[in-house]
């Protein structure tokens, strides 16, 4: 995971470079630490400032409604002015796209960026919209029935990536 971060901060910092105002917006949940250390590797380079801030896409959500439980709302924090700022919105993984769409709709209730970038931990197939990430962790290809799970120390207490199988293989 290590690597992987390192090499989404230098692909940042690269194709970034000069940028007026940088900002990396983490998805709750565990978006948001991937941010956090994003921006932490950024700093040890010489690369523009960065900002971080995260987006609650709860609200946005498309399942809302089919949904047991409702998620708990966590509350976007955008602490800074995002209005033609280069943005990179941070995930763990990107499976369909939606979580993406959520929180671009969440974004742009807080400002019009000059850019808005992705960057994922871990790219899968199986999109339902057009979204695709400007900076790749790491690819895997997997079925169907399987799932990508990551786990953070800040959120899980352990760092991990782990392929399930979500129903039963017949």
């Amino acid at each position: 995971m290590a690597g992987a971060v390192k090499r989404l901060a230098k692909e940042i910092c690269e194709k970034n470079r000069g940028a007026r105002q940088l900002a990396l917006i983490g998805i709750h949940k565990r978006g948001v630490p991937l941010a956090w250390r994003i921006a932490d590797e950024m700093r040890g380079m010489d690369c523009t400032e960065v900002l971080v801030g995260t987006v609650d896409i709860t609200q946005y959500r498309d399942d809302l409604a089919m949904m047991k439980m409702v998620p708990k709302l966590e509350g976007s924090d955008i602490p800074f002015d995002i209005d033609d700022a280069q943005v990179v919105l941070c995930d763990e993984v990107l499976f369909t796209g939606r979580s993406v769409r959520a929180a671009i709709n969440e974004l742009l209730d807080h400002g019009r960026p000059a850019r808005v970038q992705l960057a994922v931990l871990i790219d899968r197939d199986g999109r339902e919209f057009p979204i695709q990430p400007d900076y790749i962790g790491e690819r895997v290809t997997i079925g169907p029935e399987e799932r990508v799970a990551v786990r953070f120390e800040e959120v899980d207490g352990d760092d991990a990536v782990h392929v399930q199988t979500s129903k039963a293989v017949k």
